[in-house]
């Protein structure tokens, strides 16, 4: 008969067992790999103002004149520009608006690039610079951070807050914050 071998798991084994678990569980979490392979597509209208709840008036006469001053209530584009690669492939247009009440929109229209951990949709004023050159120049400057990337594709809306100053602004970058670089960015050029 043969002889049967007891193998002995001793505590370095153990103790080796769990950092590869607690390493592994770690590193899935920190970089969520799953991402790269899930899109989500956010189609959002373009910003309107809200319309006051005031009665209507009465229509003007077809014989009275119309203001030509009349301002247009839809959205007017102060700047706007095409987004570049930089980390993942990235594609779309940039446009910064001003609504009729005065507040202030970014819209990305048609944005396609990758799905990643904490993504962000940053205003910033540094420039926008091609390859790996443009990848981590964003947080070097002034910047704010409208809030998250609602999907990686699609057109969204993003409120620019009240007490923002546009004007100091020259650029818009998608910003993956866990690792501190750029997706893709847009040069914001006047309109």
């Amino acid at each position: 008969m043969g002889r049967v071998r007891k193998v002995l798991v001793g505590p370095w084994f153990i103790g080796v067992l769990v950092l590869v678990v607690v390493g592994g569980g770690f590193g899935l979490y920190w970089f969520q790999p799953w991402k790269l392979w899930q899109d989500k597509t956010v189609d959002e209208a373009l910003p309107q103002v809200a319309q006051s709840s005031a009665p209507p008036t009465a229509a003007p006469s077809p014989a009275a004149p119309v203001a030509a001053s009349t301002p247009a209530s839809g959205p007017q584009t102060l700047a706007d520009g095409e987004l570049i690669s930089h980390e993942h492939t990235t594609s779309g247009a940039v446009k910064l608006l001003r609504l009729a009440d005065g507040s202030h929109v970014v819209r990305l229209e048609d944005l396609d690039t990758s799905n990643g951990p904490d993504l962000r949709v940053w205003l910033t004023d540094a420039p926008v610079k091609e390859g790996r050159a443009g990848w981590h120049v964003f947080d070097d400057g002034q910047y704010v951070s409208l809030g998250r990337l609602k999907g990686n594709r699609g057109s969204q809306n993003y409120v620019v807050p009240g007490d923002v100053d546009v004007t100091r602004y020259s650029s818009v970058t998608i910003w993956c914050d866990r690792f501190n670089v750029s997706f893709g960015a847009a040069e914001l050029a006047r309109a």
